[in-house]
C-alpha cells in the first residue's frame, strides 16, 4: 500500500480544509534564505577555506518544507508515499546524476592514479545516498584523514537529506496509523515526537562531537535535530505572529547571523554539537519574521528577483561548486584559488548551474514522468541510476587490477634504498617505478590475521599487535615497538628484520599518539591517557628494547625537534633497565610528493625540497638535555636524501604513500640498512644467514 486515507480530528472538527491549504502559501523569503545559505557555502569554501554553517540550513529548511506537506496530508488523511518519492526521484537525481557523470568523466582526465579507487567508490555511495556514511567510515581512519579532498564529498549533505527524505515519511504515517484509533490530536502527537527527535538526537551530537567530532561530523543521527527542530517551527509558525518591529528585527538578527557563524566559529571542527545552534536560530529567526511589509525588513532583501533565482538554482549550485574547486586547483597544480581565480570558479559554477537548472532540472520536473504512468518515476530512477553505477564498478574494478604488483628485495630494476649505498640514480627512466600509483593508498603496514588486538582499558582503546617468529619458533629477543604512525610505518622495515632474526615484536601505537610524557605534546587528553597506559605496560613486559622516534616534524624551515616529552619518556624506561633505540624521523611535506610527480613528472624539481631546508646538520638530540645513557640513536636520513635534495623517488620506488608517510614497499627496502644500524646501537650481534 502507498496511500493512506481517512480524514484525522484536525480536519474533520478543528481545521477546515481552506485554513490547512493556507498553511501552504508560498514563502519567498524561504527561497531567499536558500540562497543566502548556498551562497555562503560557496564562498566560504572557494575564498576563505571554512566551512560556513549553511548546510545545516538546508536540513533545517528540509525540515521546515516535509514536515508541514506531509502534516497537511495526514491531517486530510491521505500520505500518498508513491508519488512523494517519485516526485523526490525527479527533484534529486537529474542534476545530482549528471554532476556525478561529468565529475567521474573529469576525474579519468585530471585525477591522479592514486585517488581513483576512493573516487570510485565514493561516486556510488554519492549515487546511492550513503556518502555521509562512507566518509564517517574514512574518519575512524587515521590514514584517510590525510587523503586529499574528494570531489564527491560535499554529497555527505545531500545523502543525509535522501535518507531524511524516505525515513520521515514512514514516520508521520506511522504516527498516523497510530492516532486514529485513539482520537489523538495529530499536531499534539508529532510535536511531542519532534520534540523527543529534537532533544535525543542534539543530546548525541554534543557527546559525539566532544568524543570523536571527525564521526559526529558526518553521523545521520547527530543531526536529527536539525530537521526535526524546522520540523517544530513548520507545526507552530503559523501561531507565532511578531509585532513588526520585533519581526524586522529577528529577520536582520538571523541574517547578520548566519553570516557571520563561519568567521566565528571554526565549524569544521566543532560542528555539530551544540555550536550548531547558531546556524540553527539564524535561520529561525528568519521565518519567525517572515513577510514583515517593511522596507527594512530583511524579508525585503531576501524576497529581491536575484536572491529568489539564486534560491532556485542553490541546488545546482550547490551540487557544482565543489568539483569545479577542486578541478581548477589540481589542474593549475594550487593549494588556494586566490581573488581572480575564485571568481572564475565561482562563475563557472553559475553558467553551469543555470544551464543544469534550466536544461535538466525543470525539463524532468516538468515531466509526465510518473504522472501518466503510476511508476514511471521509478523507472526513470533507475534507467538514469544504473549507467552511472555501472560505470563506477567498472572504474573500480580497473583502479584494482592496475593497483596489482609484486615486489622482490632482490630485483635490480627497483633498489629502493639500496641505490643510496650503491651510487645508483634515484630514478633510471628505463626501468618501471614501483608501487603503481594506483596502490599508493594501500601502502600502509599489513598485518596478518590474529596479530593484533583492541582493548578498552581505563575508557581508552589500546591496540596491541603481536609478530611471533617463523614456525612458533621461541624468539631470540622482544622488542616492542610504540608510538604514532611514524613509529608504527617503521614495521614496513622491522618485519623482513623480525623474520631474518628471529625476533618477536609487539607493537603499541596509536596514530597521532607518540611517546611522550608532556600535556603540551600532544595537544590531546586522550593520547596524554594513552601514554599513562603504555608505559607500565612495556615495564610489565621487560623487552630487550623499545623502538620508538628521536625526532618529529622535519618540515621546510629547519623545524625539526626532539620534544622534551620524548626523553623524559625514555628516562622512565632506563629506569627500568630497557634500552631504547630512538628512530630519526623522515620529511614532512606540505603536498604529496607521489602525486606531484603523477601530475608534473618523476623528475620534476617541484616534488622534493632541499635537503638543507628540511634535516639540521646536526641532529636535535644529540644537543638534548637529559638524554640518558640507555638510549640511542639510528639516523636514517641519508636513505630519505641525498647530499642535496629529499627526492620523491629512490631507487625506482615511491618513497611516500602520502604527505608525511613512507610507503611500505620503501621501508621493506630499507630494512637490511636499518637492521645494521639497529644492530650497531644495542650493541647486538647478526645472527641472520649471510644475505
Amino acid at each position: 500500500m502507498t496511500t493512506l486515507r481517512e480524514p484525522l480530528r484536525e480536519e474533520s472538527a478543528s481545521a477546515p480544509l481552506s485554513s490547512v491549504r493556507q498553511q501552504r502559501k508560498f514563502r519567498p523569503e524561504l527561497q531567499g534564505l536558500r540562497a543566502l545559505a548556498a551562497g555562503l557555502v560557496v564562498v566560504y569554501h572557494v575564498w576563505l577555506g571554512r566551512v560556513s554553517g549553511g548546510v545545516d540550513v538546508f536540513f533545517f529548511v528540509s525540515g521546515f518544507l516535509i514536515t508541514g506537506q506531509l502534516f497537511r496530508a495526514s491531517v486530510r488523511g491521505r500520505i500518498e508515499f508513491r508519488p512523494f518519492w517519485g516526485r523526490m526521484f525527479k527533484r534529486l537525481f537529474p542534476a545530482a546524476l549528471t554532476v556525478i557523470a561529468a565529475s567521474m568523466v573529469a576525474a579519468l582526465v585530471w585525477l591522479p592514479e592514486h585517488r581513483w579507487l576512493q573516487t570510485a567508490k565514493e561516486i556510488v555511495a554519492s549515487a546511492l545516498y550513503y556518502e555521509n556514511w562512507e566518509l564517517a567510515a574514512s574518519s575512524a581512519d587515521y590514514f584517510a584523514q590525510h587523503n586529499s579532498a574528494s570531489i564527491m564529498q560535499h554529497f555527505w549533505s545531500l545523502s543525509i537529506q535522501g535518507q531524511f527524505y524516505l525515513v520521515w515519511p514512514l514516520l508521520i504515517g506511522a504516527l498516523m496509523l497510530l492516532v486514529r484509533p485513539f482520537g489523538w490530536s495529530m499536531r499534539a502527537t508529532l510535536l511531542t515526537v519532534l520534540s523527543l527527535l529534537f532533544a535525543g538526537s542534539l543530546a548525541y551530537s554534543v557527546w559525539l562531537t566532544e568524543v570523536n567530532q571527525p564521526l559526529a561530523y558526518f553521523h545521520s543521527g547527530t543531526r536529527v535535530w536539525e530537521f526535526a527542530l524546522g520540523g517544530l517551527l513548520a507545526l507552530t509558525i503559523d501561531r507565532v505572529v511578531l509585532p513588526r518591529w520585533l519581526a524586522v528585527v529577528a529577520g536582520w538578527l538571523g541574517v547578520v547571523g548566519l553570516a557571520s557563524c563561519g568567521l566565528v566559529l571554526q565549524v569544521g571542527t566543532m560542528f555539530p554539537g551544540y555550536v550548531a545552534l547558531w546556524p540553527m536560530v539564524s535561520a529561525l529567526l528568519v521565518l519567525l519574521a517572515g513577510a514583515t511589509g517593511s522596507r527594512v525588513g530583511a524579508d525585503r532583501f531576501l524576497s529581491s528577483r536575484p536572491l529568489i533565482y539564486l534560491g532556485n538554482i542553490s541546488y545546482s549550485l550547490y551540487l557544482w561548486h565543489w568539483p569545479v574547486l577542486l578541478f581548477y586547483l589540481l589542474v593549475r597544480g594550487r593549494s588556494e584559488v586566490g581573488l581572480v581565480g575564485g571568481a572564475g570558479v565561482i562563475g563557472l559554477s553559475l553558467v553551469l548551474s543555470v544551464v543544469t537548472y534550466h536544461f535538466v532540472e525543470n525539463p524532468v520536473r516538468d515531466s509526465k514522468i510518473g504522472v501518466t504512468t503510476r511508476w514511471g518515476a521509478y523507472r526513470f530512477a533507475v534507467l538514469v541510476l544504473v549507467p552511472v553505477i555501472a560505470g563506477a564498478v567498472v572504474w573500480q574494478n580497473v583502479s584494482i587490477q592496475r593497483a596489482s604488483f609484486e615486489f622482490r628485495a632482490d630485483d635490480p630494476r627497483h633498489p629502493g634504498a639500496a641505490a643510496v649505498s650503491t651510487g645508483a640514480p634515484a630514478y633510471d627512466p628505463e626501468k618501471p617505478i614501483i608501487p603503481p600509483y594506483a596502490a599508493l593508498p594501500q601502502e600502509w603496514i599489513k598485518w596478518k590475521p590474529g596479530e593484533c588486538v583492541e582493548r578498552m582499558e581505563q575508557g581508552i582503546e589500546v591496540r596491541t599487535c603481536t609478530v611471533n617468529p617463523l614456525n612458533g619458533a621461541e624468539p631470540a629477543k622482544r622488542l616492542v615497538v610504540v608510538g604514532d604512525s611514524h613509529s608504527m610505518q617503521l614495521m614496513g622495515a622491522l618485519r623482513p628484520i623480525q623474520e631474518r632474526l628471529n625476533w618477536q615484536l609487539i607493537v603499541l601505537g596509536r596514530p597521532g599518539c607518540p611517546l611522550t610524557a608532556t600535556e603540551v605534546l600532544p595537544n590531546n587528553q586522550v593520547c596524554v591517557e594513552w601514554n599513562r597506559i603504555v608505559l607500565p605496560k612495556i615495564v610489565e613486559l621487560d623487552p630487550d628494547a623499545v623502538i620508538t622516534m628521536a625526532t618529529r616534524d622535519v618540515r621546510v624551515g629547519l623545524k625539526e625537534w626532539t620534544p622534551e616529552g620524548y626523553v623524559r619518556q625514555w628516562q622512565e624506561l632506563d629506569k627500568a633497565g630497557i634500552p631504547v633505540v630512538a628512530i630519526r624521523d623522515n620529511p614532512r611535506f606540505d603536498f604529496e610528493p607521489s602525486e606531484c610527480v603523477q601530475i608534473k613528472g618523476l623528475t620534476s624539481p617541484e616534488c622534493g625540497h632541499p635537503r638543507a631546508e628540511m634535516y639540521h646538520a646536526v641532529a636535535p638530540y644529540d644537543a638534548m638535555p637529559g638524554v640518558p645513557a640507555n638510549t640511542s640513536f639510528v639516523d636514517l636520513s641519508d636513505y630519505f636524501c641525498t647530499e642535496t635534495t629529499c627526492p620523491p623517488v629512490i631507487g625506482n620506488v615511491l618513497v611516500y604513500m602520502d604527505d608525511n608517510h613512507v610507503s611500505n614497499t620503501y621501508m621493506n627496502t630499507l630494512s637490511p640498512f636499518m637492521q645494521e644500524k639497529m644492530l650497531a646501537a644495542l650493541g647486538w650481534k647478526d645472527t641472520s644467514a649471510p644475505r
